[in-house]
């Protein structure tokens, strides 16, 4: 440390070190300024193509440029040292908060995702994918500013094929089912990640954790994420939606799951929280004060043992008595001390033994051997009864009964008999949401101490989820069925849809986000693909009901004119459209044609002969006559004579007859 790369950036203390890289804080000397240097592991840049692939990756990730991407300033390579230059960010990552404080409040977890999720958001929509989107790679800086970092480089490390076993280990509880199988990844494996990151935010743990990398890549492929207790259900329920195992039921990219993450807010009132900055203590962080021990000046103060040692009570001095005379310290006389004389010890009486019979010895010999055998055989089966108590009742208890119960107090209960609890929520048309609807193992069995209970927790009326449009229907179904409800087809309700292909989901009905019955049918509205050509028809002389009538069966959406061109009564008749009669619409999109009208009242006939028919025809229908060819009625015909004459006052709707040549 202290050395310069490329004679620019010095390199000073360490900031974070992985099983890939070192990160140092440094100065970029030639601009004045504090920069992180990420330094590749030697066994990595020992790789041409390794580094190769990290310039790459590096110059793409530089090209994205937003307010919570830690930048990337430079890259270079100094002799074995591949080293990436970026933005400093003084603070710590999410591992730290979360190491700090556990779980977080959903509003303050929806604040961090808001920032990662943005980012993502604008890498994907630049062709990049994260494809490491951890807690470590998310900063938190100074003023709660979350930044996500290390964009493209797991993509390089990943193609050189080499890895750490801690590296993978960190990593693997993030990753899709999709790159845990096959290697591939795309914006909706950023998705997943992102939501396991959420899950953890919650529950203050990832959903799937084991000794080794290969046990918990496993349940990423086999096993759905659980349900988090104690958090909203819509939050809950999106959170499970962003870590399907089949990548076509996740939001399409961070965007979408950006929008419906702040739908969910909104709906469960949750509102943005300022982010903690990791190191900075909790309001309600209690401080314990420790009170100094007094020790004498100069004195060794005590350990913490020594304080707390009991003081054992002083025993009385044993006083030796010296039956010879002591010897006197130097200087002082002796003083000559006569010994008392003992008593004369009596001697103790000596009994004799009595003459003992053989029989009865023998018979007194097998009783005591009998008591004594039935001791031991006693205390052996209270010792055994007592093994067999401990071994067998101390290590068992009874599952509670809990159904009715709120989530919260049944799992309180479970874990208050000594068993663990794993909360199922499932869709109920009868059990309010939240409510205990069943256990497994039914209540009042027994099992081993710390054995699992399932407590099967109602999420209330099913709600028909949201889904992408134009996917398949097979995924859809999926969807619609996790929910807890049945998909179906019906041809009837199919409409024609201008971008999406034919058969593919376009809606469904009843509306997503409507709460049913878990009986009730959720229908799949199909694409039929564009609609067809429809030429608009002539309704000149038409009433309005007529006119409207027809111009509907065509598909089309009549719309009446405003002002004197409306229609004032009955009697009114269509003189003309916007489209004209025989125009071509495409798309669904355009389909509106405005129909001008004109009252029943008498009109004054034009002379039309010597016109071609076709211009007779659209002189008389506006004035809102209906016109009859007679002979040649090929539009291009001269009209030779009419059978009303000119300047003749007729009722309109009056019919006029006209003889082409």
């Amino acid at each position: 440390m202290g050395g310069l790369l490329e004679q620019r950036y010095r390199v000073d203390s360490v900031l974070a070190r992985g099983g890939m890289s070192t990160v140092y804080r440094g100065r970029d000397t030639r601009l004045d300024r504090d920069v992180a240097i990420k330094v590749m592991d030697p066994h990595l840049t020992a790789d041409p193509a390794f580094v190769a692939r990290f310039e790459r990756e590096a110059r793409a990730a530089a090209q994205l440029h937003h307010p919570a991407v830690v930048s990337v300033h430079d890259q270079g390579v100094d002799g074995d040292q591949v080293y990436l230059v970026m933005e400093l960010i003084d603070g710590g990552n999410l591992r730290d908060l979360l190491n700090q404080r556990g779980k977080l409040p959903p509003a303050i977890a929806l604040s961090v995702l808001g920032p990662v999720l943005s980012a993502l958001g604008a890498a994907h929509r630049a062709g990049l994918v994260h494809r490491d989107v951890k807690p470590e790679n998310v900063l938190i800086g100074p003023g709660g500013q979350v930044k996500v970092a290390d964009f493209g480089l797991a993509r390089a490390i990943a193609e050189n094929g080499v890895t750490s076993d801690s590296e993978i280990l960190g990593t693997v509880a993030y990753l899709s089912p999709e790159q845990v199988e096959t290697g591939a990844a795309d914006a909706r494996s950023d998705v997943y990640s992102a939501g396991i990151v959420l899950y953890e935010m919650l529950a203050g743990q990832a959903p799937y954790r084991g000794d080794t990398a290969i046990s918990v890549a496993y349940q990423h492929v086999t096993s759905d994420v659980p349900s988090i207790p104690d958090v909203p259900l819509a939050l809950d329920t999106l959170v499970r939606k962003a870590t399907r195992r089949d990548p076509s039921l996740r939001p399409a990219n961070a965007d979408v799951f950006l929008a419906e993450l702040e739908r969910v807010g909104s709906e469960v009132g949750l509102t943005p929280q300022p982010v903690p900055v990791p190191g900075t203590a909790p309001e309600n962080d209690r401080t314990v004060v420790m009170r100094p021990v007094p020790v004498a000046v100069g004195a060794t103060p005590p350990s913490i043992a020594e304080a707390t040692r009991p003081v054992q009570p002083v025993q009385p001095a044993m006083t030796t008595v010296n039956t010879g005379p002591p010897t006197p310290p130097p200087g002082i006389s002796a003083t000559r001390t006569m010994a008392r004389p003992e008593p004369p010890r009596r001697r103790p009486p000596q009994n004799r033994k009595p003459k003992v019979d053989p029989v009865e010895e023998a018979r007194k010999r097998k009783k005591r051997l009998f008591i004594i055998l039935g001791s031991v055989a006693g205390v052996l089966v209270l010792i055994g009864g007592l093994f067999t108590w401990y071994v067998g009742a101390g290590r068992w208890t009874t599952v509670p009964p809990v159904v009715g119960q709120t989530e919260q107090n049944a799992t309180q209960l479970i874990r208050s008999a000594d068993l663990t609890a794993l909360v199922d929520k499932v869709p109920s048309d009868d059990v309010p949401n939240g409510q205990v609807i069943s256990t497994d193992p039914a209540p009042n069995t027994e099992l081993r101490k710390n054995q699992p209970v399932k407590i099967v927790v109602s999420r209330g009326k099913p709600v028909v989820p949201f889904v992408n449009v134009g996917v398949d229907v097979e995924a859809a179904t999926k969807e619609i069925e996790a929910a807890g409800l049945k998909a179906i087809k019906d041809a009837t309700k199919d409409a024609f849809h201008d971008t999406v292909p034919i058969g593919k989901v376009v809606a469904l009905d009843p509306r997503p986000g409507t709460a049913i019955k878990t009986t009730d049918p959720v229908t799949l509205v199909l694409s039929k693909g564009p609609a067809p050509r429809r030429p608009v028809p002539n309704v000149a002389g038409r009433s309005k009901d007529e006119a409207f009538a027809e111009l509907q069966r065509a598909g089309l959406e009549p719309v009446e004119a405003s002002g004197e061109d409306a229609a004032d009564g009955d009697e009114a008749r269509a003189v003309r459209t916007d489209p004209p009669a025989g125009t071509v619409l495409e798309g669904t999109a355009n389909k509106r044609v405005t129909v001008f009208f004109q009252s029943n009242k008498e009109v004054e006939v034009p002379e039309v002969t010597r016109l071609k028919v076709r211009e007779a025809k659209e002189e008389l229908e506006k004035l809102g006559l209906k016109v009859k060819v007679e002979f040649n009625k090929s539009n291009n015909a001269t009209v030779v004579n009419q059978s009303i004459p000119p300047r003749t006052r007729v009722r309109r709707g009056t019919e006029i007859t006209i003889v082409g040549l």
